[in-house]
């Protein structure tokens, strides 16, 4: 799943960015109101965590744009622990709010119950069943008919990238890009190792594959048969 951080506290923004990776979710940073704004209007993300107090535009004007055009669910940040500023948030669109300083535990929880609020929809009916291959965005497990894969975190976020995109050739930049959120380096091969870890617990075991390398383009999941 796809999460966009907008904080221009640096140190908590990394903060929060490096926590949520390492649970399993692609983390987008944006380190300002007019950045933030323009990524969460152009991108598609899961969630925003949203701060208030943001240089350029501050975050209740990000959220009434935000609402006009889209539903994404909203996690309010801030070190305003008055009420107004608690009801004005919920009461313009956001989802949920976190009062700084906070645990990290506890933002990782409410994020995973905004997800799990909104994610029936999205876990249900918005992926594709290709095969005998199942994903549970929510729960973050994927299935080859009665059979769990285990994968890490990322393995998980890669599978679900080729699942919301199957059938269509995924370069090895945007795999970088939208797993990692990072700018792609051909001198590495990370994406390569990524793919054949994955290949390992996806296809491997089995006989029909799914994941398949075209060569010169990238890779595709599809059902060949």
């Amino acid at each position: 799943m796809r999460l966009l951080v907008i904080e221009d506290e640096f140190k908590l923004g990394e903060y929060l960015k490096k926590g949520l990776d390492e649970n399993g979710y692609t983390t987008e940073l944006a380190r300002n109101g007019l950045d933030g704004q323009f990524r969460a209007l152009q991108g598609d993300h899961d969630l925003v965590v949203l701060d208030v107090g943001l240089p350029g535009i501050d975050g209740f004007s990000i959220l009434k744009s935000l609402r006009q055009r889209r539903k994404t669910p909203v996690l309010m940040l801030t070190a305003r622990d008055r009420v107004e500023d608690r009801v004005r948030g919920l009461h313009e669109g956001a989802d949920d709010y976190l009062v700084k300083p906070f645990a990290f535990p506890e933002l990782l929880a409410r994020v995973r119950a905004l997800l799990r609020r909104s994610g029936p929809a999205q876990a249900e009916t918005g992926l594709p069943k290709i095969a005998d291959l199942e994903l549970d965005l929510v729960r973050r497990r994927a299935f080859r008919g009665r059979q769990q894969l285990l994968l890490t975190s990322k393995e998980f976020a890669l599978l679900a990238l080729l699942v919301r995109r199957n059938g269509e050739i995924l370069a090895r930049t945007t795999i970088a890009e939208q797993v990692w959120d990072m700018n792609f380096d051909s001198d590495t091969n990370y994406v390569e190792v990524a793919v054949r870890r994955l290949r390992a617990k996806l296809d491997d075991p089995f006989t029909h594959k799914l994941l398949h390398t075209v060569r010169g383009m990238g890779y595709v999941l599809e059902d060949r048969s």
